[in-house]
């Protein structure tokens, strides 16, 4: 975490009264350093259990929303693969290995999305870091003869591209909003501390989330109630002043976005985005890292996290999860699931009586790189070391 995101260390970062002035809730850390779960109140035993394994560098892993029960695994070099009926079929489902360039530690394939209406459209969208340089690419693709087991790799459209002047922090997530809007989160651009003030500069996309339409054929269009329309700074921006968000979600059922920022060298944060916001949110990076002030100068408006941990207290990596909304573990359900890449910790985050409590649920034991969401709403979570397991219920 100290120079990137959460794969970058691979082989292959205390509140204060300003904070709680604007408006953060305290966060309880509850059983951070111990060896076991935390034992709060009410707080759910939880185990993993093995999906699959054999996977290369897997990154992520989604559905496709057309109740085929498959679920699709990125894997870093450039490879999207399928599991079918609990088996990992050989053939990928798409293979982008000449196109992505994958030698930085954060490089390679990033993010995937299907479109909604998938089943119809065929249509999905892709986001890596291109060769030679290494450059932000966002495209279309559609599925090779009709089959929902085969993209066609030739099909591609590109649609953005974002120079990336260092190799990490390239953000990754790539979603659709519960408005039908398609939400790219992107880094600051790397090197540490953003030494360009990216993130706070409203002329770059880096640093950023962007929010694009694209429902009709062609290049994306802007959604007219974009915050920046009409106003200094790129129309395609969201939100911004974010380090390396590494992974964002909505909440299936209140449409709430959940931001998990990767730190510089002290705090790991969770930020919240209630669902009808207007958007045009600062995260505060590189002015803010967390709660705590990391340089000089201003970040206006700045929205200060809802949950937050300390390098010191443990870990050095957020991955950002997902709301739980599935039916095998009814404590869990509205908790927002989130892990540590090097410490392999688990948490979960609810508000409990107007107030913000996180506690430590599990001690994984893995590299967690991803965590990810089946159509029932049951979490996956993606190991490093090239295996998927599922969130169960532990007695």
């Amino acid at each position: 975490g100290g120079e990137g995101g959460p794969v970058e260390d691979l082989p292959m970062g205390g509140l204060d009264l300003g904070a709680l002035v604007r408006g953060v809730v305290a966060v309880l850390l509850l059983g951070l350093l111990g060896c076991g779960p935390a034992s709060a109140p009410g707080t759910p035993g939880i185990g993993v259990q093995k999906v699959v394994d054999g996977l290369e560098q897997p990154l992520y892993i989604t559905h496709a929303g057309d109740g085929s029960g498959r679920l699709y695994i990125l894997e870093q070099p450039g490879r999207v693969r399928v599991l079918e009926d609990g088996r990992l079929l050989e053939t990928p489902f798409l293979d982008l290995t000449d196109r992505v360039l994958s030698r930085g530690n954060e490089q390679g394939l990033l993010g995937l999305a299907f479109a909604p209406g998938f089943r119809e459209s065929g249509v999905f969208y892709v986001h890596y870091t291109g060769r030679p340089d290494g450059r932000t690419v966002l495209a279309r693709y559609r599925l090779q003869d009709g089959d929902p087991r085969r993209g066609d790799a030739a099909s591609e459209e590109v649609l953005l591209t974002v120079g990336q002047p260092y190799a990490n922090h390239n953000g990754g997530a790539l979603l659709f909003g519960p408005d039908g809007y398609l939400y790219l989160a992107l880094g600051d651009g790397g090197s540490a501390g953003d030494p360009e003030n990216r993130a706070q500069n409203l002329e770059s996309l880096l640093g950023k989330i962007l929010r694009l339409d694209v429902s009709q054929p062609g290049p994306y269009r802007i959604p007219p109630d974009n915050p920046f329309v009409g106003k200094p700074g790129r129309d395609e921006i969201w939100a911004y002043g974010l380090r390396n968000p590494w992974r964002i979600s909505f909440d299936r059922e209140t449409g709430d976005l959940y931001i998990a920022d990767v730190g510089q060298n002290a705090v790991e944060e969770v930020s919240f985005q209630p669902a009808g916001s207007p958007g045009g949110e600062n995260y505060g990076w590189r002015i803010w890292e967390g709660s705590r002030r990391y340089a000089q100068g201003e970040a206006p408006g700045a929205v200060f996290p809802v949950a937050e941990y300390t390098h010191a207290e443990g870990g050095c990596s957020i991955t950002g999860g997902y709301v739980y909304r599935g039916q095998a573990i009814p404590d869990l359900v509205g908790t927002y699931l989130y892990g540590d890449y090097c410490t392999g910790y688990i948490w979960g985050l609810r508000p409990v009586d107007g107030q913000w409590q996180t506690a430590r649920l599990l001690d994984s034991g893995l590299n967690i790189t991803s965590f990810g969401e089946d159509e029932a709403g049951e979490v996956y979570v993606v190991d490093r070391g090239g295996a998927i397991y599922r969130i169960v219920a532990e007695d």
